[in-house]
């Protein structure tokens, strides 16, 4: 595909998730995790300004000088920003104008592609896609989190992304024999730089789930009173339950005794068969001690997952997000992109219904801290 094709089509995929929403809705900033769709807009627009745009094209005229403090995200290298906590007292700039912007970008961006893209920033332009793909799903995330604690329950309308279709799986159960397993990226074609470089592991043998919990499941685990046993939970998640007085996965309502979760058409009943989302990694560890069993590593999960169904939720692992043998941070502002936060969180594998379409493989690492829910976040046993 032409780059300036790939670029159109990253691009407008972004507003297109973008349309059902009232102006509104694309300022609001209901906690810290959730950033307002306009800034998102705004983020990735100034990723392609400030490291392609800017230093690569002679005359280029900057939009607006404050936007590199208002859309610079957690770059130290590219000087002041905006907290991430006030993201959304940002009236200004407004969404009319954040829509000028991108259109001043995308504008200067097409042609400088029909020019010929340098060799030497291909990759740069390349990361740039991921990295609005990667905000696309939290476009997602974030809207389905503001409309869901809007005191309405107002409808997105419809699910972003078609599912794709799922066979039964033949087996409950996948054994995996002890020995050396390879992780990790290989070969050609994009990749992070946390997904580097490929190594081998030695694995004990283990079993591992074909599909994942569902919703009747975990609503067992709340019946026979999961969320309040500390037995299941670690020190920090029992804390955690009892200081938020935590009952259910996020999104579940029980209304005149019946469950509901809210979801892309509103408030709906509990759908019992489709997999459980919205859970911490305290939630998924509970559950897993509950049944039994416990969560895979990413070492096992990536080692069994081309033979897995994956992608409908992002897995919780029981493995810390860290550093592969080997790996090393790019030089510059690039470089903050994952190694420094490599600290404090745990492993996600697989990928979502709203992680956009081409943007996952199998060595994909995603990450986020352990309380964290409004994530399309799932479980899978292993044992």
């Amino acid at each position: 595909m032409h780059l300036t094709t790939q670029y159109r089509t990253v691009r407008e995929r972004s507003m297109q998730i973008c349309r059902p929403l009232k102006t509104e809705d694309y300022v609001v900033q209901p906690v810290v995790d959730v950033s307002p769709p306009k800034w998102h807009l705004g983020h990735t627009t100034w990723f392609f300004e400030t490291f392609l745009l800017k230093p690569n094209v002679k005359g280029y005229t900057e939009f607006d000088p404050d936007y590199n403090f208002v859309f610079n995200s957690y770059y130290e290298t590219v000087g002041a920003r905006v907290v991430r906590t006030d993201r959304g007292n940002l009236s200004r700039p407004g969404v009319e104008d954040v829509m000028r912007y991108r259109d001043h970008v995308d504008t200067a961006m097409e042609a400088f592609l029909e020019q010929g893209l340098p060799e030497p920033l291909h990759d740069l332009f390349i990361l740039g896609l991921n990295h609005e793909e990667q905000h696309q799903e939290l476009l997602c995330t974030d809207i389905k989190y503001i409309l869901g604690h809007n005191p309405l329950l107002p409808g997105y309308g419809h699910a972003p992304y078609a599912p794709a279709p799922e066979a039964a799986p033949t087996l409950t159960s996948i054994h995996m024999p002890e020995g050396v397993y390879e992780i990790g990226f290989a070969g050609n074609g994009f990749c992070f730089d946390n997904e580097l470089n490929r190594h081998k592991v030695y694995l004990q043998e283990y079993y591992i789930n074909t599909t994942l919990v569902s919703n009747a499941e975990y609503l067992a685990f709340m019946e026979a009173g999961g969320y309040t046993d500390f037995r299941y939970w670690h020190a920090e998640g029992w804390d955690w339950v009892k200081t938020h007085h935590v009952r259910s996965p996020l999104y579940w309502h029980q209304v005149d005794g019946q469950w509901m979760h809210y979801s892309w058409h509103g408030l709906e009943p509990l759908p019992p068969d489709q997999p459980v989302c919205h859970v911490s990694y305290y939630e998924a560890y509970a559950f897993a001690a509950w049944k039994g069993m416990r969560l895979p590593t990413e070492a096992e999960w990536e080692a069994a997952a081309p033979q897995l169904q994956w992608g409908r939720r992002w897995e919780w692992t029981e493995s810390a997000y860290l550093p592969y043998p080997g790996f090393t941070k790019a030089p510059g502002a690039i470089g903050e992109y994952n190694g420094k936060f490599m600290v404090n969180q745990m492993v996600l594998r697989g990928a979502s219904e709203v992680t956009p379409p081409g943007h996952s493989r199998i060595t994909y690492r995603n990450f986020f801290q352990t309380p964290l829910r409004w994530q399309f976040t799932g479980i899978r046993l292993a044992k």
